[in-house]
């Protein structure tokens, strides 16, 4: 009987299984052997926060990072004949701003089932919250690392969620947040709505949704802080 390739989403911040994950994905975990990871350490550490009673020592871990060459990403595929695999984000859902489609692709195309776990997406926690036009948004990943280009493609995709009423969200390296923060607040209209969402899921999470001109009179410290940045102009 082939094996399954499950999705399986990791802690955003909060490591209490119990407040972000159903019993179905500790189930799942506690019968696999095998596992796509993108860091070896941090899927130990997690696994066991899943479930304390798993030997890792008894489980084989698959390295697929930025090193990862693609011939070997077939090499991952060999236990499928007779067991099921799960891919583990480093932090919230595969696949989604997370290494992990070339998996599921090759998965499909070799008939593999693939099936999707419930979990906390930082992006989605992000725009449900943030009261922007949930109907039609864009996920644009990360901007340019150089401010002029930066700059651009912020009015770029400004101009986008005014002309197809279409949110657009953003995400950054958390130490690189207030640099983005300062460029959004001090390049788009005064009545650009922008949403910063930090650290979802901790105690200590923070969602906030206004004007640019209001943004202006109190700018947050977001220094690495975990955030999702969201703007919609009107």
């Amino acid at each position: 009987m082939k094996g399954k390739l499950y999705l399986i989403p990791a802690f955003l911040g909060s490591e209490n299984p119990n407040e972000v994950f159903p019993e179905l994905n500790k189930i799942i975990i506690k019968n696999l052997k095998y596992f796509i990871v993108e860091e070896e350490r941090s899927a130990r550490r997690f696994l066991k926060k899943m479930n304390p009673e798993l030997v890792i020592d008894n489980l084989k871990f698959f390295v697929l990072n930025e090193h990862t060459k693609p011939n070997e990403i077939n090499n991952f595929f060999h236990p499928f004949t007779e067991h099921s695999i799960g891919l583990i984000s480093e932090a919230g859902v595969p696949c989604i701003a997370d290494p992990g489609s070339q998996v599921v692709k090759i998965a499909h195309d070799k008939d593999i089932e693939v099936v999707p776990l419930i979990g906390p997406s930082s992006i989605l926690l992000a725009m449900m919250s943030s009261g922007l036009n949930g109907q039609s948004f864009a996920f644009n990943g990360y901007l340019p690392i150089q401010q002029n280009e930066r700059i651009k493609m912020l009015k770029k995709y400004e101009n986008r969620s005014f002309t197809y009423n279409q949110t657009q969200i953003f995400i950054e390296a958390p130490y690189r947040n207030n640099q983005l923060l300062k460029d959004i607040i001090t390049n788009c209209e005064p009545q650009t709505l922008l949403c910063v969402a930090c650290e979802l899921t901790l105690p200590t999470q923070n969602i906030k949704t206004q004007s640019i001109h209001n943004w202006k009179a109190n700018i947050p410290d977001i220094n690495k802080h975990p955030s999702i940045f969201i703007i919609k102009k009107n």
